[in-house]
């Protein structure tokens, strides 16, 4: 940010709020802007950096009163933060027990690291998971394809922007953890008195509880809605794969964080092609006329047909490589290709007339089968054969 704003009015305070209260004002602010709620939001993300830095000042006696005094430019290097130059992870360990001694990331799910300590973790409601079924043909496996699909799930009301309360009015502090959102367990053992402290059972954490609820949700701060959800799939997936696209779930009850989109990639049969790996294999039936004397066949692949070349003398099980024109690696480089299975076609009866040919050409020494025992391609294909 080019321009520091006034650490009250960042955390939305005035200057008389008590410590309990810059707690309290920054704890929603951490909360609005985290970056799960908000993925990818640089916005977002710079405002929950400043709403730290001003928490990591206002929050200490000293800096705060030489903050009151001067303003930020009497704070030097008192900032932990150096003037906002953070990291997540600074954040994270710096602030890591604000919210009752459980750690700073796993207030919001545990999504940016560092080690569970012991003590309270305050819960922040996340919404449930979707998963949708979605049927792709093999062109669009290959070329990846853009999707917009309707979803029924729960959305954040309208009416109270997912807060379950009637207006801003409709609170009141928790009677059991009077507004903190901990309670403290103190319990004798033989080593004297221990002090444990958890989540609030009442209130979940959030130190206050609804007293009206809004009338179009029933104080959930959800409701069902259908939804259109854009799928940018990518070239290369497989059936049965399940991708994930975050946030686009279930809203959770009283602006928690939105569960994901789980979607799982079924892929239509191809009426020809078949799909092994990243390669496409076709079987292309040659008469033996065409097989003797060559000719041009048209062969399909996943952008349209395309016309090969038969050379004259092929033989069955041949195996014709068309590079690149198979599927691309998911998310990388390279292409698998397309391979086409030559099969001759034998006739399974013919005419009296094609028969005396048939004869005839017994007797000529070109139709007698002559395989080259040192043709390696001829033993490989014979391996394949018995092995599948």
């Amino acid at each position: 940010m080019s321009e520091k704003r006034d650490y009250y009015e960042v955390l939305e305070v005035p200057k008389t709020a008590t410590a309990e209260e810059i707690k309290k004002a920054y704890r929603k602010q951490a909360i609005k802007y985290h970056p799960d709620k908000n993925p990818g939001d640089k916005a977002a993300e710079e405002k929950f950096k400043e709403a730290a830095e001003a928490y990591e000042v206002l929050s200490d006696p000293q800096k705060r009163q030489r903050y009151d005094q001067y303003g930020h430019a009497g704070m030097g290097g008192a900032s932990g933060f150096s003037g906002g130059g953070m990291s997540m992870d600074d954040i994270f360990a710096h602030f890591g027990d604000i919210f009752g001694g459980g750690s700073f990331g796993s207030f919001f799910g545990g999504g940016f690291g560092g080690s569970r300590r012991g003590g309270p973790q305050t819960r922040v409601n996340k919404g449930t998971n979707l998963r949708v079924k979605v049927k792709l043909t093999l062109s669009e496996v290959a070329n990846g394809v853009t999707k917009k699909i309707k979803v029924n799930k729960y959305v954040a009301c309208d009416k109270c922007n997912g807060t379950g309360a009637f207006d801003s009015n409709s609170y009141s502090n928790c009677s059991t953890c009077h507004g903190s959102g901990v309670v403290t367990r103190i319990t004798n053992t033989i080593l004297g008195q221990m002090q444990q402290s958890s989540v609030c059972p009442n209130c979940g954490g959030d130190g206050r509880i609804i007293t009206r609820r809004c009338t179009n949700c029933g104080g959930e701060g959800i409701v069902q809605k259908e939804d259109i959800v854009t799928l940018n799939i990518p070239a290369g997936v497989a059936d049965g794969m399940q991708l994930s696209v975050s946030g686009k779930g279930n809203a959770a009850r009283h602006g928690g964080i939105n569960g994901d989109l789980l979607v799982v990639i079924q892929e239509e049969e191809h009426p020809e092609l078949i799909r092994d790996g990243n390669d496409l294999i076709y079987s292309l039936f040659l008469s033996m006329p065409d097989a003797i004397l060559g000719t041009t066949a048209e062969i399909p692949t996943v952008d349209g047909r395309v016309k090969i070349k038969i050379d004259p003398g092929t033989q069955s099980g041949k195996i014709l490589r068309l590079r690149g024109k198979g599927i691309p690696e998911l998310n990388g480089y390279g292409r698998g290709d397309l391979l086409v299975n030559i099969q001759v076609w034998t006739p399974q009866s013919v005419t009296r007339d094609e028969a005396k040919i048939i004869e005839k050409l017994k007797e000529s020494s070109s139709f007698t089968p002559k395989p080259d025992k040192n043709d390696r391609n001829f033993f490989e294909r014979m391996r394949n054969f018995f092995s599948n």
